[in-house]
């Protein structure tokens, strides 16, 4: 089989260094051969499986929220003729002109004790102490699906107009009113969109490290952090690549399924 450009670029910039990564985490620390030490670490550490946990369920969250905003957003894009439509499109994908740092140290300002929403909320007199809206799940959260969303707007727009607007007004013509149109015609043909939205946010939010180190605090442990932290503090790199490996595991079985299933869902649509 003759090598082309882009198989020599997949093994020069994925399979090569992964098979490195893969060959470093069945080394060992200390003078030997192979090991599984280091599998058999990862698997028996309370704190790295808590972090492996907290990773799951801030993607699942971040792939939630950001699908659920998008959605309406990608909607009117999609359906208006507006001549604010390419404003708002604008505005939609505007935060990835900024970089993820500075965003992140943005929601930090409006987050933090001392924050924006704090200093309102006491100033009105509402709240007495500051709430915790950083250093936790929800900061984390608020801001990965702001550096996510345009992401989830692309992905929803795309399939949103791919569903032909007839069929709506042919509904609405019959009888239906615009929240049965939504439910039952809307809704069912844009599923393949909401896989994919559901799929970037997680993927993008499980591999994220600014964000969740930034917002979520010394304390606040996912694998991202937890791999810059194997390397440069505490020099394990075979442990570090055990991570590694695990979270890019989990998210090529995310993928998989979810191409999978949109893939279904897409043919049983045109049947």
């Amino acid at each position: 089989m003759p090598l082309t450009a882009p198989s020599i670029v997949l093994m020069l910039f994925f399979a090569i260094p992964m098979g490195m990564m893969i060959g470093i985490s069945f080394q060992s620390q200390t003078a030997g051969g192979p090991t599984f030490a280091s599998y058999s670490r990862f698997f028996s550490n309370d704190l790295v499986l808590a972090g492996l946990t907290r990773t799951l369920v801030m993607s699942g969250l971040v792939a939630i929220s950001v699908t659920v905003l998008a959605y309406p957003l990608a909607y009117y894009l999609a359906r208006s003729t507006s001549r604010w439509r390419t404003v708002i499109f604008a505005l939609a994908i505007a935060p990835e002109l900024a970089g993820v740092v500075l965003r992140t140290y943005g929601w930090l300002i409006i987050l933090e004790d001392r924050g924006f929403i704090n200093s309102a909320l006491m100033w009105t007199g509402m709240i007495s102490e500051p709430l915790p809206l950083s250093k936790n799940l929800f900061g984390v959260v608020v801001g990965l699906t702001h550096v996510i969303l345009p992401f989830g707007v692309l992905s929803l727009l795309t399939s949103l107009q791919g569903i032909n607007p007839n069929l709506e007004k042919s509904a609405q013509i019959l009888g239906a009113s615009r929240l049965d149109v939504i439910r039952h015609i809307i809704l069912p043909l844009s599923v393949p969109g909401i896989v994919s939205s559901l799929l970037i946010g997680f993927t993008m939010a499980a591999s994220a490290y600014a964000t969740p180190a930034l917002l979520g605090g010394a304390g606040f442990k996912v694998m991202a952090t937890m791999v810059y932290e194997q390397v440069l503090f505490y020099l394990d790199w075979p442990f570090a690549a055990v991570m590694a490996n695990v979270l890019l595991i989990l998210m090529l079985t995310a993928g998989f399924v979810g191409s999978r299933l949109e893939s279904r869902l897409h043919q049983k649509l045109h049947l």
